[in-house]
């Protein structure tokens, strides 16, 4: 639920453009529910991704208080973010398994 309302919430309420490239990937809860852990994936050069962490930082405080209107929860949790770059390493193994593929002589 969290991640969802994070993810609408950067595609509609959130105005800063250092924030566009971003996509929510997974939301993991602390056992108390009192911290939420955002992993993001952000297209682009990695000046690019450190300017998305930024915005992200600086759109902490107004994200949670979406999610305290939206989410019916007894703690609001205060949100962390972090980069994922899983979609990066399988960008690459492909990339990588592909010129394999070429450079194989043909029998």
């Amino acid at each position: 639920m969290i991640r969802q309302i994070l993810a609408q919430a950067l595609t509609t309420r959130v105005k800063d453009p250092r924030v566009a490239l971003v996509t929510v990937t997974e939301v993991t809860m602390s056992a108390d529910l009192s911290h939420a852990t955002a992993r993001v994936s952000v297209m682009g050069s990695d000046e690019d991704k450190e300017q998305a962490m930024n915005g992200l930082e600086s759109a902490r405080g107004f994200l949670r208080s979406v999610i305290a209107g939206v989410a019916d929860l007894r703690i609001t949790p205060d949100l962390h973010f972090t980069l994922d770059r899983g979609l990066e390493h399988a960008s690459r193994i492909d990339a990588l398994l592909k010129d394999l593929k070429l450079s194989e002589p043909r029998s």
